[in-house]
């Protein structure tokens, strides 16, 4: 069964950056697509980037110039760098992993795919941003 951790969290002023790691365990397969969601206090679950196996790329308009998705297939890790942090970036921020065949051929990864679609996630790794 795969498992996902996240980590690089914390609390940065405005205009600062953090690097977000993903770092997945029991990984029988490669993924076909990785992804970052983030949830703010009182707020719904937000899709923010995701990248397939080709490695192609997608970022949600509010993050879109200031924020890089990659992953390191050797060390089975997803990484998300955010930069020009602002209040409005404060949240839980999750990783995903792997959608069904279907959907990812469907273009669910770079289109991003609904939450529910992901097979496996992680619990979160807090961002506050504060001055």
């Amino acid at each position: 069964q795969v498992q996902l951790q996240e980590s690089g969290g914390g609390s940065v002023r405005p205009g600062g950056s953090l690097r977000l790691s993903c770092a997945a365990s029991g990984v029988a397969y490669n993924s076909n697509c990785m992804a970052w969601f983030r949830q703010a206090p009182g707020k719904e679950r937000e899709a923010v980037a995701s990248i397939d196996m080709d490695g192609d790329t997608y970022y949600t308009d509010s993050v879109k110039g200031r924020s890089a998705i990659s992953q390191d297939d050797a060390k089975h890790t997803l990484y998300l760098q955010l930069n020009s942090l602002s209040p409005e970036d404060t949240a839980i921020y999750y990783c995903a992993a792997d959608l069904p065949p279907a959907t990812y051929d469907a273009g669910g990864c770079t289109t991003i795919a609904p939450a529910g679609e992901y097979k496996y996630w992680g619990q979160g790794t807090q961002v506050t941003v504060s001055s």
